[in-house]
Formats: C-alpha cells, sequence, structure tokens
C-alpha cells in the first residue's frame, strides 16, 4: 500500500512567514521518508470544522508549484479540486504546466464542490448540486481532450471551447492520472468508472474497513457496466484519524489499515491536522511506511 501526506493546516508558530519553509522542509522530509503523494486541499478558505474561515489557507497549484521546487520524486495533487473554482480549459493548462514544470509528477484530483460559503465569500458560481455534476462531467471530458491530440472545439451544455489547443502537454503519459473524489453511488462513482484513473473515499477513523468495501462494490458494478476494466483504476482512501508518532502508535495505523488493503485500497492519505508536519512525515518513514509498503 502506498501513502501520502494531506497538508491541510497553515497556522504555524512562526505565522505566515513560516508557511514556505516548513512547506519546502515538509517536501524534502516526504522524499527521505519514501512517500507516495503530497497533496494540499483546494479551497479558498480554511474549513470551519478545522478551524476559522479567516485562519490561512493556501491556493493550490500555487503552492504544488512551490512544492515541485523543493521535490524531485513524490507525486503532487489537489484532493480535490472544486468543479466550480476554475474554468475547465483554464484547468487543464493548470495541471499540465505543473506536470511539465515538476518532471511529470502531477495529478488532478477532482470533485462536484460543496463548501458554498467560499463561493459566497469571493463571488464564484455555486450552481445547484445536480448542475455541479454535470459541469464535472463535462470538465473530465475536456480536460482528456485538452491532454490528447485532438485540438478541435468542444462543444457541452455549459461549456463551449473554440479550440483545446494546450502547450506544452503534460510529459506523464498517457496523461497525468485522474482521480474523481467522493463516494456517491449514483453518480461520483459511475464517474470514475466512465472517466477517471482512480477514486478516493472516506475511510472515517478507527480500525476496520468501514464502508469502504460497499463503495468499492459499487464501483466495481459501475465498471461492469461501463466496459471498464476495475482492475485499472487506483482505490485510494482519505483517513481522518491521527497516526501515533512512536513505534507503537505506527504499528496499529499499519494494522488498521490491513482491513483496507485487504479490501483492494491501493493508497492512503494521511491528515496532520495539528503541530509539525516534518515531524509527523519523519515519523511516518521510521514507524508507517516499511511495513505499510507490504501490505
Amino acid at each position: 500500500m502506498k501513502l501520502g501526506v494531506h497538508l491541510v493546516n497553515f497556522t504555524l508558530p512562526g505565522g505566515p512567514e513560516s508557511i514556505g519553509p516548513t512547506l519546502a522542509a515538509t517536501g524534502r522530509a516526504a522524499e527521505d521518508a519514501g512517500l507516495d503523494n503530497l497533496s494540499f486541499m483546494d479551497h479558498y478558505l480554511q474549513l470551519e470544522f478545522l478551524a476559522g474561515a479567516d485562519d490561512p489557507m493556501l491556493e493550490g497549484y500555487t503552492a504544488l508549484g512551490f512544492l515541485a521546487a523543493h521535490t524531485s520524486t513524490v507525486e503532487l495533487q489537489l484532493l480535490m479540486t472544486g468543479v466550480t473554482y476554475r474554468h475547465p480549459g483554464l484547468l487543464a493548462k493548470i495541471v499540465a504546466t505543473l506536470d511539465v514544470l515538476s518532471g511529470g509528477r502531477a495529478a488532478l484530483g477532482i470533485g462536484a464542490a460543496w463548501y458554498e460559503r467560499e463561493h459566497r465569500a469571493l463571488g464564484v458560481p455555486f450552481p445547484p448540486l445536480a448542475e455541479r455534476f454535470e459541469r464535472l462531467e463535462e470538465t473530465l471530458l475536456i480536460v482528456r481532450q485538452m491532454w490528447s491530440d485532438d485540438d478541435g472545439p468542444y462543444v457541452g451544455k455549459h461549456y463551449r471551447l473554440a479550440e483545446t489547443i494546450n502547450s506544452p502537454q503534460p510529459l506523464r503519459k498517457p496523461h497525468p492520472p485522474i482521480m474523481v473524489g467522493g463516494g456517491g453511488e449514483r453518480k461520483t462513482l459511475r464517474l470514475v468508472a466512465k472517466y477517471a484513473d482512480a477514486c478516493n473515499v472516506f475511510a472515517g477513523r478507527g480500525p476496520g474497513p468501514g464502508e469502504v468495501p460497499h463503495k468499492l462494490a459499487v464501483l466495481r458494478e459501475w465498471c461492469d457496466r461501463e466496459g471498464r476494466a476495475y482492475d485499472q483504476i487506483r482505490k485510494t482512501v482519505l483517513y481522518n484519524g491521527a497516526v501515533g508518532p512512536d513505534r507503537a502508535g505506527g504499528a496499529a495505523f499499519v494494522e488498521d489499515m490491513r482491513a483496507l488493503a485487504d479490501a483492494g485500497v491501493d493508497e492512503v492519505h494521511v491528515m496532520p491536522l495539528h503541530g509539525d508536519p516534518v515531524a509527523l512525515v519523519r515519523s511516518l518513514g521510521e514507524h508507517v511506511v516499511p511495513d505499510l509498503s507490504r501490505l
């Protein structure tokens, strides 16, 4: 099983001046630890269940560009880009640029968006859920076309592109992997089966696989309907629990992950909600990565 760290907290003891140096150190520590993936949230405002809306929140792709300059092997992505945040043609261009500048290490994580407050705060349209899913499907089509040899038009219900020119193209072939986030059984997992290279579902906290096996069973059904090979899709989870910083904590986490690995999960993302992310990453390298990689 692969391991990623999802960075969500930018309220650091040294204030905003310490964010850049801390992220650079986190990137170096992640590669020393043998991590596979580093990700940020994609939000305009900090989430209320983590801190206050006026606490620091970085623009995601700018932050990934910074990390690209301070890493050389780890995969880089947002978990997840909200479909409403950027025009799909621009999004394809942004991720392609990140891929080129990072040497082929970009991935696109995308979902239907949900945080209404930040949309209203910055004046970004927040259409009803059904429309957001329509836009998500069109965005997946546009991104795939932008990352192909087809530079012709795209005409959909919500988006119209006269030309889908994208130069330079991504280095990663056939294109940066596309991850669709969420466990919705009628729409989200259908989109995974039809368009995505990876899924990301919520693993909850504590022992046991929770609802993950059921979600993956639904995904398998959608793959059968869409004529897609289920094994082609990387299965990832976001783990919303603390990982103990010592050997015992690492062993307990790995044991929790065993049930998810048995269910077919390939990769887990953990979140350092508080404290020093560099210290957490180093402890993961020491106490988690060697055993987790054997699952």
